[in-house]
């Protein structure tokens, strides 16, 4: 066997998508970085082995401008670019492109960790190296670094490290948590496994091999939703392994089998019963490794918990966000005698602090993903993929900034928690309500060729019934005096009309009501009618515009989006995807869906001039939306004619690199094997061909040109430094929107 030892700066142990983000995020701060991966493939339950579906704050379309940036948005993009499909092999590709792009990373495949060297008291303990075998290869390789990173899902490096850790249920008594147990317990989530079926054309027999199951004769309840089609994740139920009596890492290999004896059951159900459309369907791929959803979780310095997620509260050290339902399953998995899984969605997205991602008692150790600390409660919306790469992004950068500073994570978090959210921000990181300020355009004025200073939607596609209340999000900066609306009527009638505010600015719910009106109707085609609704809030921040029903009435959808709007329809049961039943259609984020609007906003328009999309916006320090779109837009495109946005600083300065952030588009929900496919490859709000230019001896001198763009973050490292006080935008196309945005244009 050959012994080899890997000195690196950083350690990340688990090749999921909290590891493979933690490590290009520390690889991109300048670190080395060992990768180590106990499978063939990256991308951990995502991967083509497993073929979970990415999913995070999106909620599969509950929340508003949800979708996660930073390293995870990137890869969601370049997928939805490259794999317009959502082959699981390309998502693989994606995903390892990722990684080999970094040359500070040092990838190790098929390397399962087994052995950790630490020391310490149990208080106060320290990592020097991890050691593990490389399959295949005969490769035994000890891992050396000053910071270990434990992304493996159970947690197994810092078990052996000797860090606290816990597994199960918290008592109720413990965190005062309204889903508690009375008592603790050892009961988890358990695992599941899915498979992909096709039709091949012609008629195709199935015998079932001698471990199926009869599935008519378990306890698997039979309204559960059967589909000759259904592939992957339509059948997350299939699940097993989180009662007491059993435990998802020692009984892996137990839970496969079951899994594996209830898919062949159901196949053989679907195949031979005669109940479905089934004789030229064949099984394409059956799943072999179990996806676990849980097993130990550390402690670190924070625990999160439920009533931190419904409190939405804030952190000083904010370093993400989630925004998934808290998900619990049975205990029982497939084998519940009643449909009882627990969902319940936050009124919006919940800041995740960098507390949770670093060990209590061994100083070099962090974590992130499914392992973080957080309670049982907390830990079902933490979990999911998404959101467990925005905490490896995370934890990736905090690592490396105490690499850089010879400190430990807890010394980051005591003082310099805002150099780290810094860094994460310059990176487009998913964080919500914080500005980043480190650049060379503070200070700068920004002008433009045009802006946007109107919000009118005035062509028609179709119309909608009001059947249902409906409602619209529209900036309100600096106010809104009267809206206009273009309907139908069947008689002379009226609508009553209501101005909300939307609580928190992160929040597109209704929440405390500032304006009414009740207007008149005449019957007709569409007649645009005004509603004067007179608010001007403090501050500038989003209004939540709701119109009741009238079955007499129907609204007129708009022929495109406009970016800054976002339209409702207020259900009366719940109209959302088959994995998420068991949501609780009482809640207003719940009720309130965007799904029957999609991207078809209502016919309005503002009487108010906006400030919404000024220039300056794009040095304004926020990269998503939050109490307004926060970006800039031109006024609508012109044939030939280019837009440009040019920011002037206060004095002329040296600038070896420069930033931009386009808008892609953040309301869009994305997962890697698309349950549903957009009707684009790249989101028609981002900019397509562009150029950049510097002011030099009062001339503009072409510093970049780009071409046939289908991404948000563009960063350009100058081969030279170039000495100005201006730097110019120019916009030549997008991908298919008649406008212009710019969500950021950062200099250093």
């Amino acid at each position: 066997m050959k012994l080899e030892t890997v000195q690196s700066d950083i350690t990340v142990v688990g090749g999921g998508l909290a590891g493979v983000s933690a490590a290009i995020s520390a690889a991109r701060l300048g670190k080395k970085v060992a990768l180590v991966q106990n499978r063939p493939v990256l991308g951990g339950n995502s991967s083509s082995e497993i073929r979970v579906w990415v999913l995070g704050a999106t909620g599969l379309g509950v929340n508003r401008y949800a979708r996660e940036t930073g390293i995870i948005g990137e890869m969601l993009t370049e997928n939805q670019f490259l794999n317009p499909d959502g082959n699981p092999y390309y998502w693989d590709l994606v995903v390892l492109e990722a990684v080999k792009r970094e040359p500070n990373i040092h990838l190790f495949l098929n390397t399962n960790v087994y052995e950790v060297e630490a020391d310490g008291d149990e208080n106060d303990r320290k990592i020097r190296s991890v050691t593990g075998f490389m399959m295949g290869s005969e490769r035994k390789l000890r891992f050396e670094s000053p910071m270990f990173l434990d992304c493996s899902g159970d947690g197994f490096v810092g078990f052996l490290a000797g860090a606290k850790y816990r597994i199960g249920r918290e008592a109720y008594d413990e965190f005062q948590e309204e889903w508690a147990p009375e008592k603790s317990d050892n009961i988890t989530l358990g695992s599941t496994m899915f498979f992909y079926t096709k039709d091949a054309g012609h008629p195709v027999k199935f015998v079932a091999p001698s471990f199926a199951q009869d599935i008519t004769k378990t306890a698997i309840p039979m309204k559960r939703v059967f589909k000759a089609g259904d592939n992957g994740c339509y059948y997350w139920w299939i699940e097993w392994g989180g009662e007491a009596h059993l435990d998802t890492l020692y009984d892996n290999e137990h839970i496969r089998d079951e899994l594996w004896s209830v898919i062949y059951g159901i196949w053989d159900y679907i195949k031979n019963s005669g109940e479905f459309d089934a004789e030229n369907m064949t099984l394409e791929w059956v799943g072999s490794v179990p996806g676990k959803r849980e097993y130990r979780r550390f402690i670190g310095d924070y625990i999160l918990t439920q009533n931190d997620l419904l409190n939405q509260k804030q952190f000083d050290d904010n370093i993400g966000f989630g925004g998934w339902s808290i998900d619990l399953h049975p205990p029982e998995g497939m084998y519940a005698s009643e449909y009882i899984s627990k969902l319940f969605c936050t009124d919006g997205n919940f800041q995740i602090p960098f507390r949770s991602l670093y060990s209590k008692n061994v100083s070099n150790l962090m974590f992130a993903g499914r392992n973080i600390s957080a309670t049982h409660v907390a830990f079902g919306a933490t979990r999911v993929m998404a959101t467990c790469s925005v905490m490896g992004e995370a934890a990736g950068a905090g690592a490396a900034l105490a690499v850089d500073k010879g400190v430990t994570p807890r010394d980051i978090y005591e003082n310099h928690i805002t150099e780290l959210q810094q860094k994460l921000l310059w990176n487009d990181a998913a964080m919500i309500g914080v500005t980043y300020e480190g650049d060379l355009t503070v200070g700068a004025t920004v002008e433009a060729s045009s802006q946007l200073t109107s919000l009118s939607l005035p062509v028609s596609k179709q119309t909608m019934q009001l059947t249902n209340d409906i409602a619209f999000v529209v900036p309100a900066n600096p106010k809104i005096t009267k809206v206009d609306l273009l309907v139908d009527a069947k008689e002379d009638t009226e609508i009553k009309v209501e101005l909300w505010d939307t609580g928190r600015l992160e929040n597109y719910i209704p929440g405390e009501q500032h304006a009414s009106d009740t207007v008149r109707v005449p019957k007709g085609e569409k007649n645009w009618v005004t509603a004067e609704l007179s608010w001007t809030p403090d501050s500038p921040q989003n209004a939540f515009i709701i119109i009741r029903e009238n079955d007499a009435v129907s609204i007129h959808q708009s022929s495109e989006p406009q970016t800054g709007t976002l339209g409702f329809v207020r259900e009366k049961s719940a109209n959302i995807s088959r994995l998420l039943q068991a949501i609780d259609n009482n809640q207003l984020i719940v009720q309130w869906s965007q799904k029957p609007i999609g991207r078809d906003h209502f016919c309005i328009r503002l009487h108010d001039e906006t400030n919404a999309f000024m220039p300056e916006q794009v040095v304004n320090g926020y990269l998503r939306p939050y109490g307004g779109p926060n970006m800039w837009s031109s006024s609508e495109l012109q044939d030939g004619k280019e837009e440009w946005l040019e920011v002037k600083l206060p004095e002329t300065r040296t600038i070896s690199e420069i930033q931009l952030i386009f808008n892609n588009d953040v309301n869009e929900d994305l997962n890697n094997l698309h349950d549903k496919r957009t009707p684009f490859e790249a989101f028609p709000e981002l900019v397509k061909d562009y150029r950049i230019e510097a002011l030099e001896n009062n001339e503009w001198k072409e510093i970049v040109v780009e071409k046939d763009n289908h991404t948000r973050r563009k960063q350009y490292q100058l081969s030279e430094p170039i000495h100005t006080d201006a730097v110019r935008l120019v916009i030549q196309s997008t991908n298919g929107s008649r406008f212009a945005e710019v969500v950021a244009i950062r200099l250093k």
